[in-house]
């Protein structure tokens, strides 16, 4: 050993002994501190006893009394009729703390679960809820004579815990003893009436989920479990299988492919016919509305021809009307004063005008009667 090795070690040493004396320094200490405190007469008098009846409290609870929780039901089963009748009690206790005689296992209070549970049937735990028990795919045989590995999940809850735990047993009997037995065969039993191929129609697929859980529902509700639902998550074949499932759903793919085509060729080709047709229709219309306002504007013309005509005949009649009046008023009564006054009126333009007044011919301008006769102007008598 070296020398430096050496002195390491007795320092190590010495630091061991020191933390040492240091710890019992200190545990002296603490011991000198309390011995006043634990030795006093309100210690032995208030402290001890107030613990000694937490710690009997604390066992009387615990020997007699037990809690059931949120999520739980309590099914209690008496073996030593003490404070009871013996055996399965039907009341089902609620959340809360409950008298149950624990001591000598003279009553017991068996708890099963109240909320949603999940039985995942699965490979892997990834794949899985959480809370879920796991258990193999189930393995089912197709209608069409192929195996096919189902993921599924069974939701499901206890509707009564009393007939869960008379009628299956306590723990978690009400699933290895209640629904895994029913579960795989009935799944095999819905699932397997598909084919492989209809297992990618999922309407289908999910119509026989429904059925499996119907079928679980008939088998599981006399044991007091009610399943709210079968859900196929996933399924898989074997990779041979699989590959000609893809295969022929391709070649199914291009044959639809080709059938739609062809019907849209065949709408494509409806459809061009029926816009030519409501062209042509509408061509037609206009024409008809052409030939329409055409006819209508002829007629508008004719009428209006015809009104025009009308009444440029209502107003010659009225000008030869008014003339054969006026023509008529001049050869009645009056007419020759009326053509004396309008002589007057053509004399008035006259500055000087010179008549012979003596001889046959003489013209009086203040004689009418001589100038009428002179103009061969007859009076009407």
């Amino acid at each position: 050993m070296s020398r430096s090795e050496a002195m390491a070690r007795d320092h190590d040493r010495d630091s061991s002994s020191s933390a040492a004396e240091r710890a019992q320094r200190i545990a002296g200490s603490i011991a000198s501190a309390l011995g006043p405190i634990l030795g006093g007469g309100f210690f032995r008098s208030v402290v001890i006893p107030l613990a000694v009846i937490a710690i009997g409290a604390k066992l009387f609870m615990l020997a007699c009394f037990t809690y059931v929780g949120p999520n739980e039901y309590g099914i209690k089963v008496v073996q030593l009729p003490i404070l009871g009748s013996r055996g399965v009690h039907s009341q089902v206790y609620a959340t809360g703390f409950h008298r149950v005689l624990k001591i000598g296992n003279a009553e017991q209070m068996f708890l099963f679960p109240r909320d949603i549970q999940v039985l995942d049937f699965t490979g892997t735990r990834e794949e899985a809820a959480k809370e879920a028990d796991i258990r193999k795919p189930a393995h089912i045989q197709t209608s069409d004579g192929f195996f096919v590995d189902v993921d599924a999940s069974v939701i499901y809850r206890i509707s009564d815990p009393y007939k869960v735990f008379t009628k299956l047993g306590a723990g978690q009997l009400f699933e290895s003893a209640g629904i895994v037995p029913k579960a795989e065969p009935i799944l095999k039993q819905t699932l397997g009436e598909l084919t492989t191929e209809e297992f990618y129609d999922s309407p289908k697929r999910h119509a026989k989920a429904e059925l499996a859980r119907d079928l679980l529902n008939k088998e599981l509700n006399p044991y007091g479990l009610q399943i709210d639902q079968v859900l196929v998550r996933y399924f898989r074949y074997s990779e041979e299988i699989q590959r000609n499932i893809e295969e022929k759903k391709l070649k199914d793919q291009l044959v639809f492919k080709n059938q739609a085509e062809a019907r849209a060729a065949r709408e494509e080709a409806q459809l061009k016919r029926a816009v030519q047709e409501g062209e042509a229709a509408v061509a037609i219309k206009l024409q008809e509305g052409a030939a329409y306002i055409t006819t209508k504007d002829a007629e508008k013309d004719l009428y209006a021809r015809k009104k025009h005509a009308e009444a440029d005949l209502l107003i010659k009649l009225a000008d030869a009307k008014k003339t054969q009046l006026r023509s008529e008023s001049l050869q009645g009564t009056g007419s020759a004063r009326m053509v004396g006054l309008k002589m007057a009126e053509v004399y008035k333009g006259l500055d000087v005008i010179v008549l012979p007044s003596d001889g046959p011919n003489g013209i009086n301008p203040l004689n009418l009667d001589q100038i009428v006769k002179t103009l061969n102007a007859k009076e009407k008598e």
